[in-house]
Parts: structure tokens; C-alpha cells; sequence
């Protein structure tokens, strides 16, 4: 018996499974029915299998059997197989029958590979925490160490609950997924610790093992408890675990005066009960293709998955929740002594103010507020707002210049004096392209504020003069210039400030320090997937915002030379910044009484760093993904785009009702892997700029506030309109 998808075929034999590509095995598992067991004694010993019967009904396949274990516990399987137009279904249900002298148990679904048993000839893609082999991730996350036997981790801490396995050399990937985004909520009596039971646990994990035949369970200190047991094992295999687990995960020792001093690690388990009657039923999507590439699989395998588990589009009326943003901004900025500008955090609900300090990008983004303050102010006619901006960048321009025409990048205006802070380039390119913005909508007006473009002329003449041979910068510097931090990856940030103010000037050395960048950029962030250090206060690991600035860079050299390279980057480096968001959904408890996750979904939140917390700052990008749309007509990217610019905005109080003192306030970022939002419960500026930002963005250039407005033009006016250098500097 057999069931085919393409060139792959699901083949039934012996009780086992097969999957061949033209008449070669790749895959098989020879005992499907597998169950771990949680004994007595807390220790998880592992059983398979085979089936006993297996029978065709209809265009599906039913598989069944009973495995019972040393201390009588017996369980029933029956899964269904299925054949889609893009992949496998599986559909599992097993059954407790007989409970013997056993605490829990859990299931698998896994796939053998046979093409290679050595994890160090597989790339693994878990969206927001493994890409390839993890390299620029840090020492303690997940996949980092390949000489684990273990894998796994909860789906809820993937951006999807998605993990794929392609062997480097071949390019053959086999994919797992769960089917449906139907978990419910855990039980909320119950804390998660080494090997507990949770009856209404719905959540799986997805990775891959290559297990000895012997047990694994770790003591609180560390300690590893492992015994040889009967059940032998057949490889490396890509897995499905339910209900789920973390596991093997780098661990600290907290306890001191012990005899242990070995290498800490941890093993989290969740378990069923063994209870007569009791039942699982869960379902995944399997998957199996051939790449030239890790870009392609993970572009590919993220969008077959997205296309089935993506959410749906929140309700909200972007330009409400555009100008209630902007009454936000309105309202905290204001006059501190001889500056201006917002509190660097307030505590949600009431925007209790915690403290005053500035930063010039990042997560203060001063002159970027500074600059939507002056547009907003000039067209909704509101002279108070306009001024507001306008003080606001003339207090950077007039303060934060040093001599080597590095601008000071943090203030703190209880001290009336500069913070020491490292000179990141990523948050130097954040202040300096809002203050060009604000340059050219005044001199587009008629006002010219030399100063604001001689400040503008100094950091780009600074960049020059420190730019590497090989088109690089470094991440940080200090004051003189000298280098503070040697890393090269977050060049592509400054790319896009130095295009334009090459298209303010026409000087050909913007132009060419632009290109240059470009060029390591390409080479490095887009062919070597290093993505890493885009948030300056995380260390230089993989993340989402290097993505973003990477997009952000190459599709301004698109926008100036329509080079078919760098547009190739911006789509590389846009399919690799999508994956860190969370585009399905499950239940979330916030323990605070007002906060929007007590209503809303989490879909629209991004994972910040490889296996971290997640936030909004996805909401930064809906206007970049329409454009993408526009110049290559993928559908796809109209469909994120669409998704971020509304389903972010469900982490903020968009009309009132969660209770907050403004409509539009959120939270800056939280975890809720476990269901329960782990959160500072504040707002930084940043967290309503990146709302706001693209929102003009989409107005100023396809004439709405929402997605859909922009697809009303004609595909050829869009187009025209598109071309956004065109009159960049008409009224210059």
C-alpha cells in the first residue's frame, strides 16, 4: 500500500513506513507506534512498534496497533495517513487502555533519515530560533551544540511550529508541522518544571534526535540519570513530540557545595496521564522536497506552512489607530530644560513615567518622532505638534555633534548631559535618516535648515572617512571614531541614509559608499544568511532587525540603480526577516488585568533574537513588503503585508477598551511561549514610532492609510508611484 505526493511515495511495509524518490529509500520508520513512558521512579524510558494493520479506506490510509510496556501500561494507535497536493497528513489518536505502575507518557511521530546519521550534515530551519547550524546564535541556544542527542522544543516557541532538516549535500528536506493552530490553554495551576503531567497539555514539539538506548532525565542540579534499555534505536530522525518538551537545552548549576561539576544540562518534560480512557488526538503536515539551497527550502517550507496557519486578518481601522498614535507622541513629548524630547519608559497602564533618557535611534527613535511630528503637525494644521518636531530636531542638531562628526547618541536631560553608550551604527542610521527626512520636508516647503543638512553632510562625510576597504563597517565605535566593536554586520544600516543623501547632494562618494556597503552586504548578509547584532542591547547573535536593515539597504540601491542584484537581496533578506513572526496563533494569558492579550491573539508579535522574547517590531516593515509586492508582483508579500500592518497592532489598546490612559498604547515586548505573558508591562517610543512610521510611509507614497486603499490604484499608477527616488529632490 502506498500514497504518493509528486515525486515522493509513502510506502506500508512490514508495519513499518518508507519513503522513497525514485525507488530510493530516504526516510522510514519501521515502528511507527512509539510511546515514552514516565515510570515510577520519573524516569522516561521509550517503546515502539510496529503496526498490526494497516488497511486502505478511500484515498487514505489507516494504521493500527497496540503496544504495551514492561509495567502492563497499554496503549492503542490509529493514525491516518494522507496524500495533499503538497505534502502528507498524518492524524494521530492513541488511547490508554491499561495503566500499569506508570506516572505519564508521551507519543512521537519521527521520520528516519538514511542519507546520512551525523547532525553535522543537516541544516535545521525552526522560524526565529534555528537557522542552518545555528552559527551565529549564542553559546547556550538551541541546536548550537550538534553533538546533543536531542532536539526538541515547544512550538510555541517557533514563529510557526514548523522544523525541517536538509542534508547539506543532497539538498533532500524532510519537514514537520503541526496541522492546525488548535492548542488550548494549558492548566495555569501547574508551573512547568523537570517531568510534570498536564492532562490538558496541547501543545507538541518539533525537532530532531539521534537517541542511545538508554534513558535521558536530568536532576535539578544537572545531574544525568540515564540507564540502557531494551528498545533499539535506528538514527537520526526528524520528529514530532506530543505532548511537548525542551530538551537537551544548555543548563546553569544554581546550587552550590555539591560534588557535581559536570556539563549542566536540562531536559523539561511534559506528560499525559496513564489513565484507562484517557486520549490524545493530534495531527501534523508532512513535507519532503529537494533544494539548491537553504534561502530556497526555508522560503518554501515557511510558505506552504504559512499558507495553511496563518491567522486571520485583525479588525482595525489604521488610520484611527494611526492618529491615535500620533496624540501619543503629541502628548509625552515635550520640553525638559533646554531639550526635547519623550521618556525613555513608561509603565502601562497609566504611562507612569519610570525614566527620562533620549536615544537617538533604537528604541528611543528621537529624531524619528521628531520628524512625523513635524509632518503631522503641518498637515493636520496643528502648530503646537509642528513645533514640537521642528524643537525636537533642532535640539540633536544643535547638541549631539562631536568633532569627528560622530553624533552623541544618548541624552539624558536630568543631568543635562550626554550617557556613556556605545555609537552603534544601527542606531546612528535611525537618528541621521530622520533627520534628512525632516531636512527635505522642510526645504519642500520652503524652509531650508542648512543646519539640519550640515549636520546631515558631517555623519556622512564620518562615515566616508571610517568606511573598510572591503565596504564594511564595524557595529560600534566610541567618540574619536576609534572601533569599539569589531563586528562588521550591521553594515547594511547606513546604506539606506547614504543613497538618499547622495540623491540630496549628487556627490558621487555617497554613491560609491553606498555601493560598496552594498556589495559586502551581499556577499555576507544576504549569501552567508549573517543576520546578527541588529539590537543594540543584545549581543552581536542572529536576529530579526538585521534582516530588516538589510532589506531596508538593499532595496534603496534597488530604488537607485534597479540593479537586478540588489533587489535579489531585499527578497532574500525580506523571506528571512518574515519567518521570526509569529503568523499562527494559540491562547495567552497576561496576568495583567488590562493588557490587549487578554482579548486579542499574539499573531503580528516577532521573535527579537534567535529563541528569545518576541514584539512588534514587525510593524516597522508593512510598507517595505507592499513595495516589494509592487515591483515583483508576488502575492505572497501583499498578503504579509497586509498581515503586519493589522495583525501587529494586537498587542496595543486600539480604541480604549483594554483600559489603557491613551488608545494606541502597547507593551514594548514579552514572552508567552508558556501561555503566560511574561512582560516589563512598558512602553518605550519605539513601540508607537514603528506603528506610526510605515503608516505615513504608505499614505505619503500610494495616498491611504491602509493596504488595501493602496491596491484601488491601477497596477500601473502603482507602479508609477512605486518609483519613490523619482522626485525625491524635485523642489530642492
Amino acid at each position: 500500500m502506498k500514497l504518493e505526493c509528486g515525486e515522493y511515495t509513502l510506502i506500508f511495509k512490514d508495519g513499518g513506513l518508507e519513503v522513497q524518490k525514485n525507488h530510493k529509500t530516504i526516510y522510514f520508520n519501521k515502528r511507527p507506534m512509539f510511546v515514552t513512558i514516565k515510570t515510577a521512579m520519573a524516569i522516561n524510558e521509550f517503546y515502539d512498534k510496529a503496526y498490526t494493520e494497516v488497511d486502505v479506506f478511500g484515498n487514505s490510509i489507516i494504521a493500527k496497533g497496540t503496544l504495551t510496556v514492561n509495567s502492563g501500561s497499554e496503549f492503542s494507535f490509529s493514525d491516518v495517513y494522507e496524500a495533499g497536493a503538497s505534502g502528507f497528513k498524518v492524524s494521530r489518536n492513541v488511547k490508554v487502555l491499561k495503566a500499569g505502575d506508570d506516572l505519564g507518557f508521551s507519543t512521537k511521530i519521527s521520520f528516519t533519515m538514511t542519507e546520512s546519521n551525523d547532525t553535522h550534515d543537516y541544516n535545521c530551519f525552526a522560524p526565529g530560533v534555528w537557522y542552518r547550524q545555528n552559527q551565529f546564535a549564542p553559546d547556550f541556544a538551541f541546536g548550537k551544540d550538534l553533538d546533543c542527542e536531542y532536539f526538541w522544543q515547544m512550538e510555541t516557541r517557533y514563529a510557526m511550529p514548523l522544523f525541517a532538516m536538509q542534508n547539506i549535500e543532497s539538498g533532500e528536506t524532510a519537514a514537520i508541522s503541526r496541522w492546525a493552530p488548535d492548542v488550548t490553554m494549558r492548566s495555569l495551576d501547574i508551573l512547568q518544571s523537570e517531568n510534570n503531567i498536564d492532562a490538558k497539555f496541547t501543545i507538541g514539539s518539533i525537532g530532531m534526535s539521534k537517541p542511545q538506548n538508554k534513558t535521558m532525565n536530568y536532576m535539578y542540579y544537572g545531574f544525568e540519570v540515564r540507564k540502557e534499555i531494551e528498545t533499539k534505536t535506528d538514527g537520526l530522525s526528524i520528529d514530532y513530540v506530543y505532548p511537548g518538551c525542551d530538551g537537551q537545552m544548555p543548563g546553569v548549576n544554581h546550587y552550590g557545595g555539591l560534588d557535581y561539576n559536570g556539563t549542566i544540562k536540562t531536559f523539561q518534560r511534559i506528560n499525559h496521564p496513564v489513565e484507562p480512557g484517557f486520549q490524545q488526538n493530534y495531527s501534523v503536515a508532512v513535507n519532503f522536497g529537494k533544494y539548491d539551497g537553504f534561502r530556497l527550502m526555508m522560503r518554501d517550507i515557511w510558505r506552504l506552512t504559512y499558507d495553511r496557519l496563518r491567522d486571520k486578518l485583525f479588525n482595525v481601522d489604521n488610520e484611527l489607530f494611526f492618529h491615535n498614535c500620533m496624540k501619543i507622541l503629541d502628548r509625552y513629548t515635550r520640553q525638559y530644560g533646554d531639550s526635547f524630547g519623550l521618556p525613555f519608559a513608561c509603565q502601562l497602564p497609566h504611562m507612569d513615567i519610570n525614566c527620562v533618557s533620549f536615544q537617538f535611534g533604537f528604541v528611543g527613535q528621537q529624531p524619528g518622532i521628531g520628524y512625523q511630528l513635524l509632518r503631522y503637525g503641518d498637515k493636520e494644521n496643528m502648530p503646537e505638534t509642528f513645533n514640537k518636531g521642528v524643537n525636537l530636531i533642532d535640539f540633536w542638531v544643535r547638541t549631539s555633534m562631536t568633532e569627528s562628526g560622530l553624533p552623541n547618541m544618548c541624552y539624558n536631560p536630568g543631568i543635562s548631559t550626554f550617557e556613556p553608550y556605545p555609537y552603534y551604527i544601527r542606531m546612528l542610521a535611525d537618528g541621521i535618516e530622520a533627520i534628512l527626512d525632516a531636512y527635505l520636508y522642510m526645504k519642500k516647503k520652503g524652509d531650508e535648515r542648512s543646519t539640519w543638512r550640515e549636520f546631515c553632510q558631517k555623519t556622512a562625510d564620518w562615515l566616508i572617512s571610517i568606511q573598510n576597504e572591503d565596504g564594511s563597517f564595524y557595529r560600534a565605535y566610541n567618540t574619536d571614531g576609534s572601533v569599539r566593536m569589531k563586528s562588521k554586520s550591521n553594515t547594511p544600516s547606513v546604506i539606506r541614509f547614504l543613497v538618499q543623501f547622495y540623491l540630496v547632494t549628487g556627490d558621487e562618494r555617497y554613491k560609491k559608499a553606498a555601493l560598496k556597503a552594498g556589495d559586502w552586504s551581499y556577499e555576507n548578509a544576504y549569501l552567508n544568511m549573517e543576520y546578527r547584532g541588529g539590537t543594540c542591547d543584545n549581543t552581536d547573535i542572529q536576529d530579526k532587525e538585521a534582516g530588516i536593515y538589510a532589506m531596508f539597504g538593499f532595496l534603496a540601491l534597488y530604488d537607485l540603480t534597479e540593479e537586478k542584484k540588489w533587489l535579489e537581496g531585499a527578497v532574500g533578506a525580506a523571506d528571512y526577516t518574515e519567518t521570526w513572526t509569529y503568523a499562527w496563533k494559540f491562547p495567552v494569558r497576561a496576568p495583567m488585568e488590562k493588557h490587549p492579550f487578554n482579548r486579542y491573539s499574539i499573531s503580528g508579535q516577532s521573535i527579537i533574537t534567535i529563541g528569545g522574547a518576541a514584539d512588534v517590531y514587525m510593524a516597522a516593515c508593512s510598507y517595505t513588503y507592499y513595495r516589494l509586492y509592487v515591483i515583483t508582483g508576488d502575492e505572497h508579500y501583499l498578503d504579509f503585508a497586509e498581515f503586519i500592518h493589522k495583525n501587529t497592532r494586537q498587542s496595543s489598546d486600539i480604541d480604549g477598551s483594554i483600559g489603557y490612559i491613551m488608545p494606541g498604547l502597547g507593551h514594548e515586548s514579552g514572552d508567552f511561549t508558556r501561555q503566560t505573558l511574561q512582560s516589563q508591562y512598558h512602553w518605550l517610543p519605539w513601540c508607537t514610532f514603528v506603528e506610526v512610521d510605515p503608516s505615513s510611509r504608505l499614505y505619503d507614497t500610494f495616498g491611504g492609510y491602509e493596504i488595501a486603499d493602496a491596491q484601488k490604484l491601477s497596477p500601473e499608477e502603482r507602479i508609477r508611484r512605486n518609483r519613490i527616488y523619482d522626485n525625491y529632490v524635485d523642489s530642492l
